[in-house]
């Protein structure tokens, strides 16, 4: 059989993103290289999200004086959700620019739960560097 002229060239060329440590709490929640798995991503974005959720109601029906403390902690949590989501999408061997199919109404959410916090990871290293066992 002959060679496919047209199929594009192989290459051994690794980029380690993570230099084979584990990410920090800091670049897991402040930057937007490597990956996390879905227990990593569950625990570090979806969990505290809950646990926000749940204390700042009991605050704002109980202390209405400190209701201004939900918008505040939504406003800084934006960047860190960014960060953990582009790692989660990296983890799927995906560009992290998938962050905004959230935007897509009805569905995009949907997606983005469907592909970050059910379907599992590339096993091995993909583009985005090796897996991180959190």
């Amino acid at each position: 059989m002959e060679e496919n002229i047209y199929a594009s060239p192989n290459s051994d060329v690794t980029i380690d993103t993570t230099n084979g440590k584990k990410l920090s709490l800091t670049q897991i929640y402040f930057s937007l290289e490597g990956r996390v798995n879905r227990k990593a991503y569950w625990l570090l974005l979806i969990l505290p999200a809950l646990i926000f959720g749940i204390v700042a109601a009991i605050i704002v029906f109980n202390l209405p004086e400190f209701a201004w403390i939900e918008p505040a902690f939504t406003i800084l949590m934006i960047w860190p959700s960014i960060a953990v989501q582009v790692k989660r999408w990296h983890d799927r061997d995906k560009s992290g620019w998938w962050v905004l199919i959230g935007f897509v109404p009805i569905i995009g959410p949907i997606w983005a739960l469907i592909e970050n916090g059910f379907l599992s990871g590339d096993e091995g290293w993909n583009q985005y560097g090796d897996p991180q066992n959190f």
